[in-house]
């Protein structure tokens, strides 16, 4: 027995109490380190915000591409069969653009007269 009245598993069981102890006391100031650490917070938060709005412009921008390529394609579809109606019956758009053609002349002289 020591001077003190325990016994040395009594020691032993204290020093590993006051071991964990300053474990637990190490990382609890660690933490509040941590928290009062406002300018790292503020990083952090900075960089998530970025992230997630590289990450929306991202999937906005293949949103946008998979609408206009399916634009484009009913625009191609148009013109190919307004195109073979032109091309059955041609009459009515000779006159239509001998129309548009005449328009531009009489407005061409109309200027010239002022």
């Amino acid at each position: 027995m020591t001077g003190n009245g325990r016994g040395p598993g009594d020691t032993d069981a204290l020093r590993e109490e006051i071991r964990r102890t300053r474990v637990e006391l190490g990382e609890t100031v660690e933490a509040l380190a941590a928290k009062a650490d406002v300018k790292a917070r503020l990083r952090s938060s900075a960089d998530q915000a970025k992230d997630r709005m590289r990450e929306q412009a991202a999937q906005t921008v293949a949103r946008v591409r998979g609408q206009a390529a399916q634009k484009a394609q009913v625009a191609r579809v148009q013109a190919r069969e307004r195109g073979e109606v032109v091309q059955r019956n041609p009459t009515p758009f000779a006159a239509l653009a001998a129309g548009a053609v005449v328009a531009v002349v009489v407005l061409m002289i109309i200027r010239r007269r002022r």
